[in-house]
């Protein structure tokens, strides 16, 4: 179910930045599932004049989100649905994707919308799970309208998830149809639902000592300008505080019980070659009135919480991929967006980290954070 928590306000001078917005307020921070799960104790007031509000991920306007999961298989997806059709752009960073319809999204095609974006584990099997979004938009007369009829355009990304649960169970065309039943009631939570049910970090040594990870979000506003992000982290590098660079979580040593980073075991063993399954895939949602060309910006700029947040990033072992949607009409610089975009990315890269629960043998950040 959705969080009933209320939102809370951060005043800010407007010379201040997210970056230290995050750090004054004692993070970590889960936006979870429930009061008792928060690690924050609020959100304290600072002094100033400009404001910079924290919202949920679910207060952007004019998007649905459900997600759908077999807990058994490791497995499931999210998918935001916006009825009307919005302008998206795309920008992928990693070597390996496995995508859906992403050529609509290149400015030079003809496509000006898209009504949904899936995110789903899977790897190349779990793109059956769009016929579900198909079928669901369909039924509903969502789509490009044409010849008495509609399609919907509905783009996807996956994440490979294969090893963590059942290799023969994966999200399908009913996995998909029931994440877009589920968007009507509203049941996004970040942790180990959606993508992020089989979502692991920290893998150059093997999967015997990952980390478990799941899906995040997080979301700002300032004056009337909201830009939010949510992605599910299945990365082969480490989760970094991007705030003070320190490493959350990731590989773990050979006791288990700490942690070796990814960056210094591939300095040390230089001609191994990486495992293969990995990719971090999100989205960025804002209510700015942006075009395609410029959305492809923002998600470029992204990339830059992916990178401030994961080491390494975008190896050619990841498919590590940014949607961008614009669900407004707010004058805004695209430059300004795709700036806040990228911080808000990272902060919700961490938050997949800390709302994750240990799942399939693997930890998560909750059980060593003590160690």
């Amino acid at each position: 179910m959705v969080s009933t928590e209320t939102n809370q306000t951060v005043c800010l001078n407007s010379d201040v930045s997210l970056r230290q917005m995050l750090a004054a307020q004692g993070r970590p921070r889960i936006f979870a599932q429930s009061v008792q799960d928060r690690k924050g104790k609020g959100i304290q007031m600072l002094n100033g004049n400009g404001q910079l509000r924290e919202i949920r991920i679910t207060d952007l306007p004019g998007i649905r989100i459900g997600q759908a999961e077999n807990r058994e298989a490791g497995t499931g997806c999210t998918v935001l649905i916006a009825e009307n059709g919005v302008p998206a752009g795309l920008d992928v960073r990693g070597g390996g994707p496995a995508s859906r319809e992403s050529e609509l999204l290149k400015p030079l095609a003809a496509a000006e919308c898209i009504h949904a974006i899936l995110l789903s584990g899977g790897s190349a099997y779990g793109l059956d799970a769009a016929g579900g979004v198909m079928q669901y938009l369909e039924e509903r007369h969502i789509g490009f309208k044409i010849g008495g009829g509609v399609v919907p355009l509905v783009c996807q990304s996956d994440l490979f998830d294969l090893t963590v649960g059942d290799w023969n169970i994966r999200p399908d065309r009913a996995m998909g149809y029931a994440a877009c039943v589920a968007s009507e009631s509203g049941n996004y939570r970040d942790g180990n639902y959606g993508a992020g049910t089989g979502a692991t970090i920290g893998k150059a040594l093997g999967m015997e000592y990952c980390m478990k990870s799941g899906i995040g979000s997080y979301a700002v506003e300032v004056g009337g300008l909201m830009v939010g992000a949510l992605v599910a982290v299945n990365a082969l590098g480490d989760v970094y505080d991007w705030k003070n660079g320190q490493i959350v979580a990731g590989q773990l040593d050979e006791t288990r019980k700490g942690l070796r980073p990814v960056a210094d075991f591939m300095y040390s063993h230089y001609a191994t070659q990486m495992p293969q399954g990995n990719t971090t895939i999100g989205v960025v949602l804002t209510n700015a009135g942006l075009g395609k060309t410029a959305l492809c910006k923002v998600a470029g700029l992204a990339h830059n919480g992916y990178a401030r947040a994961i080491r390494p990033v975008h190896t050619s072992a990841d498919g590590d991929s940014i949607y961008a949607m614009s669900l407004g009409n707010v004058p805004a610089d695209s430059d300004l967006v795709g700036t806040l975009a990228a911080d808000v990315m990272a902060e919700a890269i961490l938050q997949a980290v800390y709302a994750a629960e240990s799942a399939y043998g693997y930890p998560a950040w909750r059980d060593l954070k003590g160690k």
